[in-house]
């Protein structure tokens, strides 16, 4: 009788993805004012990231470089060609249990960046705030095989002021509240 001797199984791990992704997050739709458009005609922020962080991440460096300061629901939609586009997939905040169309959504804070394919050039959506609706449009500007060593995701420019939040909240409505 011969005697197997026992093999230890192999701790399967996720490798880790070093890319960096360099994305351009523009704001197309919101309810800015008449005169914040005209002030600011492009608002755009540029945000890398690594290809093991989430959409949740992704999410979490929006909503501070355009310096939001107020939780809401969001959703993320690749591969559809505008907004609300039926043939997108859907990647929405974890408590957002599906998205506009009625459709089971995949969760945001584990969808990783590197594992959704995305290619440079290629343009997906990002939906703020499902009552007032903040839109922006995410266009993949590089992707390096390797990211240097530092804090990410960073924002590595900004175009135009953010608007606030909500219409017709400014320093000044907060000044007359602390009075």
């Amino acid at each position: 009788m011969q005697v197997r001797a026992k093999r230890k199984k192999a701790k399967r791990t996720k490798p880790k993805d070093d890319r960096l992704y360099t994305l351009e997050v523009l704001l197309i739709g919101g309810p800015a004012t008449d005169k914040f458009i005209r002030e600011n005609p492009v608002v755009s922020r540029t945000i890398q990231i690594r290809g093991s962080q989430t959409l949740g991440d992704l999410h979490d460096a929006i909503f501070d470089a355009f310096g939001r300061d107020d939780e809401h629901l969001y959703d993320f939609q690749i591969g559809g060609k505008e907004p609300h586009d039926p043939k997108a997939t859907s990647y929405t905040h974890p408590e957002g249990t599906e998205n506009l169309f009625d459709e089971p959504a995949s969760d945001a804070e584990r969808a990783a960046i590197g594992s959704l394919g995305l290619k440079v050039k290629q343009m997906f959506f990002y939906w703020f705030d499902f009552g007032d609706d903040w839109w922006h449009r995410i266009k993949v500007v590089a992707i390096d095989d390797e990211a240097p060593e530092g804090k990410y995701p960073t924002v590595i420019k900004q175009v135009g002021k953010s608007p606030p939040q909500y219409l017709g909240w400014d320093e000044e409505d907060e000044e007359d509240e602390e009075d």
